[in-house]
């Protein structure tokens, strides 16, 4: 190849590239202007989210039980993070430099240029020192977040329930993309079940920047900002002074009160013992703390007004009294001889007394077990299944916290899953009288004996009976699970009968008669085998007029009207008083023993 070639070569290389570059040139400063001009002022403009409050608590007299105070978070952008110094900024979050290295490699993608919470609490000395030094601290910033503060005099711990940091589980399970990670996410009780009400809507305010990554002052004289909007209050059916006494009642023991209002469904208070402090899970959660909560062998965490089975016991003479006048296996005035024992397939149970030939009111009454030991036979366990699922007993009563249990009510395909070679039907005997396979929570049998007390009118049990709009005020009802049962009135008024004759006749909870109310209720004394007998006691009052429905369970407590009775009668009589007479003795059983 000659010199003329290469020189005509070159030259024709040399008028390509500059075509190439003029070309890219115009498309970069003319047609792509709008589009890198854009990309231009992501760069120059920070995005900071911000966090709503979340939604208020308050009880039904409008006294604030759940509030927000401000917190300040450390948050580190990991991009615009400088690592000299790793060792200063590591002590501020309480981890050492190597750990806090790795937590900042770990972050990945997308992420890396997004503030990432470090730390919550900062305390205001560490805040102001941060803020001293942001041109030092480049990347580390303050944002302030609010922070859950119970300002009650009673914990509430199972009502409320706790907030806490999402987990990876959960990101990855919602439905959207509201949360991102370190955001709050109610866990439990009031929090978790109203969580989409309480979290409110995130808003973003946009900053310009300068090459240096520091802040120059809202964009756009903060015209292109959200507002974050906060969540709804909720307006709750807890009566505090009631609650706060309930509390006191149970204190040092264990078990379980919840009282509500037979008229509506709503909760007055419900309290499980032992309990928790709820300040421990505001913000940071102590991992020792919670740890030690996990382990406690007494089961603090656990809610034992929704969660624990245990037999009913007598209480569960009211559901067959029912169940046998409905079925038509009863009527208000027939009888049935009870002589003191009953014997059935061989082998023979026991009574606290022989009453000869009784009533279904005066069963209730004397709590005579032989009586329901033949009605248990007289009744059949279809029946018995059946009815109990309609007064929610083996299905969930639909309170509004989480992990409520079922309970369990055993039926014929259970008993031939169990029992492959055949059943006797000796296994009614025992549920007759709330033995056996049965087993119950305490908002099962307040919600059963609410129905009894208002004649077949039912309500679900609820504790937030309205939500208020934070910046109207507005205030909307809460939906709820209504219901009447097809059973005759008579039916209701013998049960009852026999629930006033335990009171205020010779009966089992007659150590609790009061002379300014009238109460009504039954006495249970549930057989465990693994130690003590749990106390159970159901009742309403006034008997003319159910203003208030109370359980009261007590594990391993003795006898039902040793223990849970006094207490479900000073719940009743405190309520109706107005929240002013205390009537609790703990020394005032009688020597019947149910």
């Amino acid at each position: 190849m000659n010199q003329y070639v290469k020189k005509y070569i070159m030259i024709f290389i040399v008028v390509l590239s500059f075509i190439v570059l003029t070309g890219r040139l115009v498309q970069l400063q003319l047609l792509g202007s709008e589009e890198f001009g854009k990309e231009s002022e992501k760069n120059s403009i920070k995005k900071i989210t911000m966090i709503p409050a979340r939604g208020l608590m308050y009880d039904k007299k409008g006294k604030v039980l759940v509030d927000n105070i401000p917190s300040y978070s450390l948050m580190i952008n990991p991009s615009l993070f400088d690592t000299a110094h790793l060792q200063e900024v590591s002590k501020m979050v309480d981890l050492s430099a190597d750990e806090l290295k790795k937590a900042l490699s770990d972050i990945k993608g997308t992420n890396r240029f997004n503030p990432f919470r470090f730390k919550r609490e900062v305390d205001f000395r560490t805040v102001s020192y941060i803020e001293e030094n942001k041109d030092k601290f480049k990347g580390v910033e303050i944002q302030v977040e609010p922070l859950r503060h119970y300002p009650s005099k009673f914990k509430g711990s199972h009502i409320f329930g706790y907030v806490s940091e999402i987990s990876q589980k959960q990101l990855e399970n919602q439905i959207g993309n509201y949360y991102r990670q370190g955001d709050l996410v109610g866990m439990t009780g009031l929090e978790n079940s109203y969580e989409n009400y309480l979290r409110g809507e995130k808003g973003q305010r946009l900053v310009s920047v300068d090459v240096k990554g520091k802040e120059a002052g809202s964009y756009n004289n903060g015209n292109n900002d959200i507002r974050a909007v906060n969540g709804l209050d909720l307006i709750l059916s807890v009566d505090s002074d009631l609650q706060e006494y309930a509390e006191r009642l149970l204190s040092r023991r264990k078990g379980a009160i919840v009282a509500l209002d037979p008229r509506t469904g709503e909760i007055l208070c419900l309290v499980s013992k032992p309990d928790f402090n709820l300040e421990d899970f505001s913000g940071s959660i102590n991992s020792q703390k919670f740890t030690q909560l996990i382990n406690d062998k007494d089961k603090p965490l656990f809610n034992r007004v929704i969660q624990s089975k245990y037999p009913p016991g007598s209480t569960w003479k009211l559901m067959m009294g029912l169940t046998a006048l409905d079925c038509g296996v009863l009527t208000p005035k027939s009888t049935i001889s009870c002589e003191g024992s009953f014997t059935f397939g061989g082998r023979t149970w026991e009574d606290h007394g022989a009453y000869g030939s009784i009533s279904i009111a005066t069963a209730l009454e004397k709590s005579a077990n032989v009586f329901f030991y033949k009605l248990g036979l007289k009744v059949g366990l279809n029946n018995l299944s059946n009815y109990s699922s309609q007064f929610y007993f083996g299905v969930r009563t639909g309170i509004d916290i989480p992990n409520e249990t079922k309970g369990f009510i055993p039926t014929e395909e259970y008993y031939n899953k169990v029992f492959p070679k055949g059943w006797s039907e000796g296994v009614l005997v025992n549920l007759g009288i709330g033995q056996g396979e049965i087993l119950v929570s305490p908002i099962q049998l307040a919600n059963y004996v609410a129905i009894i007390a208002m004649d077949g009118n039912y309500h679900q049990p609820h504790l937030v009976s309205k939500f208020r709009n934070p910046i109207t005020g507005e205030l909307e009802d809460v939906s709820v699970n209504k219901k009447k049962f097809d059973i005759p009135q008579s039916y209701f008024d013998v049960i009852k009968r026999g629930m006033y004759l335990v009171v205020n006749g010779t009966g089992t909870a007659a150590n609790i008669k009061s002379s300014e109310y009238i109460l009504a209720g039954k006495t249970g004394t549930a057989q465990n085998p693994g130690g003590n007998n749990h106390s159970w006691f159901v009742g309403f009052a006034p008997y003319n007029d159910p203003q208030i429905v109370v359980c009261v369970l007590g594990e391993n407590a003795g006898w039902g009207n040793q223990f849970a009775a006094p207490m479900a009668a000073a719940v009743m009589i405190r309520y109706l008083s107005g929240n002013s007479v205390d009537s609790y003795n703990e020394n005032s059983s009688v020597t019947i023993r149910d």
